[in-house]
């Protein structure tokens, strides 16, 4: 995990997705047009919360969020989502 040059605001917080699986548990190799989008990462940046509302998640928690949650970005050459932390359904 590094040191990224962002800084979300407010509830949002920067995940790094998991890796799509290479194969299912038979050991058929799954081409890149059929993986399904992970729904698990770690979060690597979040932001000081709301006014009222701190945030729960923290730097280096692995977290379960929507398969459509976030937008994707890409910031020094690697692909992270940025999400509110509404979006997470769990800490793992």
């Amino acid at each position: 995990m590094s040191k990224l040059s962002i800084k979300p605001l407010a509830d949002r917080v920067v995940v790094e997705p998991a890796a799509a699986e290479e194969k299912t548990a038979f050991g058929i190799i799954i081409p890149d047009t059929a993986k399904e989008k992970p729904q698990k990462g770690i979060i690597v940046a979040v932001g000081n919360g709301k006014k009222d509302e701190p945030l729960t998640v923290q730097v280096g928690d692995t977290v379960l969020y929507g398969k459509y949650s976030g937008t994707e970005i890409a910031i020094e050459g690697k692909d992270y989502l940025i999400m509110r932390e509404s979006d997470i359904f769990a800490v793992l």
